[in-house]
């Protein structure tokens, strides 16, 4: 795809120009994000900037119209997110504008992102490709029992420093792409519990503030039952507050264990790719740990 895009986008009467999202307020963002009615607060929008680069459309005037974003892990991948536009202003070129400016900063990169059903056009027309479902899951969560749970074969102990270098390889191999300086910012921000195994970590469970409380993510495990090992302390650890988990995961014991816990699906968003597909990432094989919640819908 040949993309140049330009520096100044006219939209009906007035001009777009665009700007770097490290020059822009905390405030402009979180306002910026709050008039679509996505989630984020002033502090995620800066761990954000603080984990990926982005571009920000600004008015004459300096008000926040659009962004984008991109999440690079090491020279041949990376995420997209935080693609906000108004629908009037996607339906006059502003969303495809902010792509190309991102596209000209990718090149040679695999994308991964989570489109919105608002966004999923904008995607098709750049040439993402359709993947898999990611369900939405949240409520004001409330600790349960869950058949299946007492199976697993390990230890669940809350996750310490020293467990970092163990989580990060877990990650990899499930994720498919080594992210370390993320997930080490994840970690730094999260508590975290892990599935232990003869001396090794099997599965973990991440959880942080974000949104309107916290999120569970990721979470890696080789089966339901590991997965809702360390899922389930953290659901006891909120239980009567307000709990979000993004999964590819839309039926099973896991499925079932987090409608079970009152966070049921409120939404769906769908997995697309450029480059290489889910599968082409997929080194573990059907034993080996998958990703069964994402850290979030931004950063995969």
């Amino acid at each position: 795809m040949e993309l140049k895009p330009s520096g100044s986008l006219k939209i009906d009467a007035f001009s777009m120009r665009i700007g770097d999202i490290e020059g822009v307020e905390l405030d402009r963002l979180h306002a910026h994000s709050l008039s679509v009615g996505w989630p984020h607060r002033a502090e995620d929008w800066q761990f954000l900037r603080e984990s990926g680069r982005g571009f920000v459309a600004l008015d004459e005037i300096g008000r926040v119209l659009g962004s984008a974003m991109w999440f690079p892990h090491g020279d041949d991948f990376a995420t997209v997110g935080m693609v906000i536009t108004s629908p009037r202003l996607q339906t006059l070129g502003a969303g495809q504008w902010l792509m190309k400016r991102v596209f000209d900063n990718v090149v040679g990169r695999d994308l991964r992102l989570n489109a919105t059903r608002a966004a999923k056009r904008l995607y098709l027309s750049l040439d993402f490709k359709p993947e898999k479902i990611v369900y939405h899951c949240h409520g004001i969560a409330r600790a349960a029992t869950a058949a299946g749970i007492d199976r697993e074969c390990g230890e669940v102990r809350r996750l310490v420093t020293e467990h970092l270098p163990a989580i990060i390889a877990l990650d990899a191999v499930g994720f498919g792409v080594h992210r370390a300086a993320l997930v080490e910012k994840l970690f730094e921000q999260s508590v975290g519990y892990g599935l232990f195994g003869e001396g090794a970590l099997k599965a973990f469970a991440l959880c942080r503030p974000f949104g309107r409380g916290h999120v569970i993510g990721p979470v890696l495990a080789e089966r339901d039952t590991d997965a809702i090992a360390v899922v389930r302390p953290h659901i006891a650890d909120h239980s009567g507050s307000f709990l979000r988990v993004d999964t590819h995961i839309g039926s099973g014991e896991f499925a079932a264990f987090l409608a079970h816990c009152e966070m049921p699906v409120f939404d769906t968003v769908l997995t697309m790719s450029m480059g290489k597909r889910l599968a082409d990432f997929s080194v573990g094989g059907a034993a080996g740990p998958r990703a069964y919640a994402l850290a979030s819908q931004t950063l995969g």
